[in-house]
Formats: structure tokens, C-alpha cells, sequence
């Protein structure tokens, strides 16, 4: 009778510290998301404002804008799924590259092999773009549960009934 008394107590114990690390678990994510989202608003904000206090804006300084879109975009999708699509780093590391090659052309205006490598580092993410895309496709990691069912969300891809 005694060891039942402990056991349930152990059990109660247990099922409770596992309830409150859950819940700080999930408040941290909900914390570090927002504080993630914030500092990528200000950080796009801050960008737009240079841009309109210089009076111009170089191809550059766009596609920066468009980094901060895609990662504001991943903060999104994140919050309201709990999925992170790999395809957005894949596609932030894109624009990174072409705006590292772009800045590199026009500031030395010199191509050399530097050019050539990070033109193969964007293939090679292009590829893995349709790698991914093609994965998800053929083996969906959800499964719809109607023949009906088709989501276009990009956290989902891969989840349209065959």
C-alpha cells in the first residue's frame, strides 16, 4: 500500500516538472521568436530609412530588403506552423551570394575566379532548392487526411494528394 502511495506521488511529481518545463520550453520559443521578429523589423526598417535619407537605392541595398523579407518570412511561418521550411535558408543564402557577387562586380569591377566560385555556390543551392522541392513532393512528411485536402502554405510543401 505504501509503495503504491510513492509511486503515485513519483508519477504526480514527475507528470507536474514535466508540465512546467513544457511550458518554459514553449515560452522561451515564443519569447526568441518575437525578439527575432522584432530585431529583423528594425533591421529592415533601418535599411529602408538609410536608403530613403541617401536618396537612392543600389541594387545592393535591395536585395538586403529582400533578405530581411525572407527571414521576417521563416519568423512567420515558424510562429504559426512550428515548421521551418529549409528552403527559405536556402533561399537567403541565394540572395546572399548574389548580393555578395553583385557588391564584389560593381565595387572592383574585375570578374575573376572569385566570380566563377560563387556563381557554382548558387547553382549548387539552386539544386538543392529542387531537391528539396522534389523530396517533399515524393515523400511528404504529412499526410493529407482527405483526397481533397491541398495545401499551398510553404511550411507544408509536399502535402498535395497525389
Amino acid at each position: 500500500m505504501k509503495n503504491n502511495r510513492v509511486e503515485k506521488l513519483r508519477v504526480c511529481l514527475h507528470d507536474s516538472a514535466e508540465s512546467v518545463g513544457n511550458l518554459l520550453v514553449e515560452a522561451f520559443h515564443y519569447l526568441a521568436l518575437f525578439a527575432i521578429g522584432g530585431i529583423t523589423a528594425w533591421a529592415g526598417t533601418m535599411a529602408a530609412l538609410e536608403m530613403f535619407n541617401k536618396g537612392s537605392a543600389s541594387i545592393d541595398d535591395i536585395l538586403l530588403l529582400f533578405i530581411y523579407l525572407e527571414l521576417g518570412a521563416m519568423v512567420g511561418i515558424y510562429f504559426k506552423t512550428n515548421h521551418m521550411p529549409v528552403r527559405f535558408l536556402i533561399y537567403v543564402a541565394i540572395t546572399a551570394l548574389t548580393r555578395l557577387m553583385i557588391s564584389d562586380i560593381s565595387h572592383h569591377n574585375e570578374p575573376n575566379m572569385g566570380v566563377v566560385y560563387v556563381s557554382g555556390a548558387i547553382l549548387l543551392l539552386a539544386i538543392a532548392v529542387l531537391i528539396v522541392r522534389f523530396a517533399s513532393a515524393r515523400f511528404p512528411a504529412i499526410k493529407p487526411t482527405s483526397k481533397r485536402h491541398s495545401v499551398t502554405d510553404e511550411s507544408h510543401e509536399g502535402t498535395e494528394p497525389n
